[in-house]
């Protein structure tokens, strides 16, 4: 059983050189779980609910193939503004509003290539499937 994500949960990616947090924004009455409001697969706005990882390693990322070529080859990375997609796969039981529950094992898509995961949920005592 995977845990249920919940706002300040720990996220990283591969091309990043910082773990991220995420943000839950509550809309209208929020789910609380351990008394933090609960994470859908639909939390994956840039910058609202994912932070950016400090500076991005991927040649796909315009600013780092920019920089990446002002220094003549040598890989020089460049601001990390994530470009993400909705969280996959969710649970499959528990629904939070319309959308399922995020819960530790899904993953978010970044369009520079990298597969932003959960490192930490921000919960301890509860699962879900």
């Amino acid at each position: 059983m995977a845990q249920p994500v919940v706002t300040g949960a720990m996220l990283v990616c591969p091309f990043g050189v910082a773990p991220s947090t995420l943000t839950v924004i509550p809309k209208g009455q929020p789910v609380m779980i351990e008394k933090k409001p609960a994470a859908t697969v639909m939390d994956f706005a840039p910058m609202a609910n994912i932070a950016p990882f400090g500076v991005c390693s991927s040649l796909a990322n315009p600013a780092t193939a920019t920089l990446t070529a002002a220094a003549l080859g040598v890989l020089t990375p460049g601001p990390c503004i994530p470009v993400t997609t909705p969280w996959k796969p969710g649970s499959s039981t528990m629904k939070i509003g319309q959308f399922p529950a995020l819960n530790s094992t899904s993953t978010c898509q970044c369009a520079y290539g990298g597969s932003i995961s959960i490192s930490f949920p921000g919960t301890t005592t509860e699962s879900i499937p």
